[in-house]
C-alpha cells in the first residue's frame, strides 16, 4: 500500500492502508499532499479543515494567509501545534504542492511547499508529531459533512509512508526511449545502460528514479498523439515533462532554434490529451551525466534535471535520491533553450498545425 486516501472533485477512494487491522488506528508513518491554486488576491484561504469530537476532541487545518505563508495547525483534547512555511508573493498564483509528512516512532515531522512549474521547494520539520487516525484519514477523504476543502485545491491524498520532494520523474513506464539504435521501454532501463541523446550520442545512465503518485493535478498524465510532435507512437508523460521542439516556426517566433514545452501546456484535445483512467500512476525518469536529451518514440524529450543537489544536503536528504551518495550525483547546468509559457505554447501548437 502506499496512496491510501485520494480525494477531488469526480473522485473519492479510500482503502485502509492495513488491511489485516480495523480503521480505528493510528497511522504511524505517513504524508498528507495537497495541490492547490490560490487566488492573487490575498485573501485568507482555508484549503483543508477537518474536526470530530468523538471518542475526542481533535482537528486538522491547512490555511494560506494573506501574508504568503502555508500554516498546518493540529489540535487533540485542547492541545494545539502548528507548523509554517512562507512563499513569494509570486508564487500565489502558481499551483502549490503542500507535503506534511510524519513518523511518530522517530518523532519527527516535517512541511514542505513546492511549485512543481518553477522547480523550487520551502521545507520545515518539528518534532513529536501527532499521527493521524485512520478514521479521520477516511472521513476526509470520503465525508460531506466533516470536512471543508477549499474549491482551489486540485486534489488531497494520503500515503503510508515519508514522500519525497525536489525532482520527479515524468515518463510512463511504457515510453519508449532510443538505446543504442533500439527503442526500450523507459521502465526497463536501468544504471549503466547506454542511451542515445541529441547532444553527445550514447550516453551511459548513471541513475533510474521512479515514484508512483495520485494521477492528479501536477500528476494528471498527458497523452502526447502522433503523429504530432515528430512521434512514431502516443506516449503518456506526466504534466511538467518537457519537450524539445525544434522547427522553422520557432526559429521564426522566438529567435531561436529550439525551446522547451511543458506536456501541461501542449493539451488542446487533439494532439495531446489527459488521460484519466488509473487513480494512481509510476513516472519513471533516467539521470545523466549532463543532463542530456532524451530521444522518446522519436521526440526529443527533457531527462530528469536535478541541478546541483550534490550540494544541497538538505534537498538531498527528503528527495527520492536520498539513497544515493551526494558525491556520486552529477551537477546540471540550466537549460539554454527558452521554456515556453502557456499561451506561448498554445500559439507554437496553432501555427505549426496550420
Amino acid at each position: 500500500m502506499i496512496w491510501f486516501a485520494i480525494r477531488d472533485e469526480e473522485t473519492r477512494h479510500f482503502e485502509p492502508a492495513d488491511r489485516g487491522l480495523p480503521t480505528d488506528r493510528f497511522v504511524p508513518t505517513g504524508s498528507l499532499v495537497i495541490e492547490a491554486r490560490l487566488s492573487s488576491d490575498g485573501r485568507p484561504r482555508t484549503l483543508l479543515s477537518f474536526r470530530d469530537v468523538h471518542p475526542w476532541e481533535r482537528s486538522l487545518t491547512v490555511k494560506a494567509l494573506p501574508s504568503g505563508g502555508i500554516v498546518l495547525v493540529q489540535s487533540q483534547n485542547g492541545e494545539m501545534r502548528h507548523m509554517a512555511l512562507s512563499i513569494d508573493t509570486t508564487e500565489r498564483a502558481d499551483l502549490l504542492r503542500i507535503t506534511y509528512s510524519w513518523d511518530a516512532p522517530s518523532r519527527e515531522c516535517a512541511l514542505s511547499i513546492e511549485c512543481p512549474e518553477r522547480g523550487t521547494v520551502r521545507h520545515t520539520e518539528a518534532k513529536q508529531p501527532w499521527p493521524l487516525w485512520q478514521d479521520d484519514v477516511k472521513a476526509m477523504a470520503l465525508s460531506d459533512y466533516m470536512v471543508e476543502i477549499d474549491r482551489g485545491v486540485e486534489f488531497i491524498a494520503f500515503s503510508d509512508r515519508i514522500e519525497p520532494v525536489g525532482p520527479m520523474p515524468s515518463l510512463s513506464a511504457s515510453v519508449p526511449l532510443l538505446c543504442s539504435g533500439a527503442f526500450r521501454p523507459a521502465g526497463k532501463i536501468r544504471k549503466g545502460d547506454l542511451v542515445e541523446t541529441l547532444e553527445n550520442g550514447p550516453v551511459p545512465v548513471l541513475d533510474h528514479v521512479h515514484r508512483t503518485v495520485p494521477a492528479r493535478g501536477s500528476f494528471r498524465p498527458v497523452r502526447l498523439r502522433s503523429p504530432y510532435f515528430g512521434l512514431q507512437r502516443d506516449i503518456v508523460v506526466a504534466p511538467d515533462q518537457k519537450l524539445v521542439v525544434s522547427q522553422p516556426m520557432v526559429e521564426y517566433m522566438f529567435g531561436c532554434e529550439a525551446v522547451l514545452v511543458p506536456a501541461r501546456h501542449l493539451v488542446n484535445g487533439t494532439s495531446a490529451i489527459w488521460e484519466d483512467r488509473a487513480t494512481t500512476i509510476t513516472y519513471h525518469q533516467l539521470i545523466l551525466p549532463a543532463h542530456e536529451t532524451l530521444i522518446a518514440a522519436g521526440s526529443p524529450v527533457e531527462s530528469l534535471f536535478i541541478g546541483r543537489m550534490r550540494r544541497k544536503k538538505d534537498l538531498h536528504e527528503r528527495s527520492l535520491l536520498s539513497g544515493r551518495p551526494r558525491h556520486a550525483l552529477p551537477e546540471h547546468m540550466l537549460s539554454a533553450h527558452q521554456v515556453l509559457r502557456p499561451f506561448e505554447a498554445i500559439t507554437l501548437v496553432e501555427q505549426c498545425a496550420a
